[in-house]
């Protein structure tokens, strides 16, 4: 019974929950154009978010593109590929640190069939605001260029995990926020690396405080 609940009931249940909540939000999108100019270019993007802010766009671009994530291979990642798969993404399982070859080159091959990737830059565990290389490396041997989807809503529900997770409220008005896209050469050297990681941070913390403001402004408050 507890796996019946485990595979089946929670994450069909959860499926729900988040569809129905995602349905009443109000969302506009914010410098479309850089995100349209990727894909005039015939390519597809790296979408990034901190873990924190990914909720409201679970099913924004799930309806919009065939996107994949790169999952673990553990316990806990065979039940965030299961409601993963069934919100409509395609997980990719495996890890882009640690014997990741084979999840890089699927993730590859997806790209070259026109599937973009979705990204959780300091997830699963943290800590918070802190890029991993795992991204850089995807972005490096793929060729994918890396895109910012920003997210902001004003007063979320904010729970106590460790990078205190934001839920929209039920109808909130929410943006999306695209910036400028990132590119990691194939023969960047360690120094390179870690400059690319450290800007792409850097702009992250950036971004995010400049979405934040976007509530204060007498306009949209």
């Amino acid at each position: 019974m507890k796996r019946f609940l485990y595979n089946y009931i929670i994450p069909y249940a959860g499926l729900i929950i988040v569809r129905l909540l995602s349905a009443t939000y109000r969302i506009t999108v914010i410098n479309p154009e850089i995100e349209e100019s990727i894909f005039a270019r015939g390519e597809v993007p790296i979408y990034i978010s901190w873990h924190q802010r990914f909720f409201p766009g679970i099913t924004f671009f799930a309806r919009r593109h065939r996107i994949s994530i790169m999952i673990s291979k553990s316990k806990d990642g065979d039940f965030i590929a299961r409601i993963v798969n069934i919100l409509g993404w395609t997980a990719v399982r495996g890890s882009s640190t640690k014997a990741g070859k084979e999840a890089l080159g699927e993730l590859k091959t997806r790209a070259r069939t026109g599937c973009t990737i979705g990204h959780i830059v300091d997830g699963p565990k943290g800590p918070f605001g802190v890029v991993k290389p795992g991204l850089l490396a995807i972005a490096q041997h793929s060729g994918m260029p890396i895109l910012p989807a920003i997210t902001s809503s004003p007063h979320p529900w904010i729970f106590g995990s460790w990078d205190r997770f934001m839920v929209p409220r039920p109808f909130s008005r929410v943006i999306i926020l695209f910036d400028r896209e990132t590119y990691v050469p194939a023969d960047i050297d360690e120094e390179g690396f870690e400059r690319i990681r450290s800007d792409i941070q850097d702009r992250l913390h950036r971004l995010y405080r400049d979405a934040d403001a976007y509530w204060n402004t007498p306009s949209h408050g």
